[in-house]
């Protein structure tokens, strides 16, 4: 799980810079000041649980049997909820994305919180 984990973590952070280099060179021109500041929101909040990821992977191999699978699966999916929600958003103008952005929000700090406790288990 720790490479599983470590491989989503690089394809986050890949994907992050694609887009935002993406939005920075050819977006900027066609998108308004709001929807720019949505996708650069998007693309950190990205990288940052990219990196999160590779962090997992290694408390996980660092402290086995302490430090559970659970922040992981919270950052792989509140990542692609709240992130991909906003591209979405961004890229279609569907408002109602919006709606999602939250839930993956509310699922990024239960990575954070599991893993500190798991961490002061350790």
């Amino acid at each position: 799980m720790e490479r599983l984990f470590a491989l989503i973590g690089c394809l986050f952070a890949l994907t992050s810079v694609v887009i935002g280099a993406f939005g920075a060179h050819f977006l900027s021109s066609r998108l308004n000041a709001t929807s720019l500041l949505t996708l650069e929101t998007a693309v950190r909040y990205q990288m940052y649980h990219g990196l999160a990821l590779f962090f997992v992977a290694y408390a996980l191999g660092r402290w086995p049997g302490t430090v559970t699978l659970l922040p992981g699966w919270f950052f792989v999916v509140g990542t692609m909820l709240f992130s991909g929600s906003l591209y979405i958003l961004v890229a279609t103008g569907q408002r109602w994305m919006g709606m999602v952005t939250p839930i993956g929000g509310v699922l990024l700090i239960l990575g954070w919180l599991t893993l500190g406790l798991n961490l002061m288990k350790a």
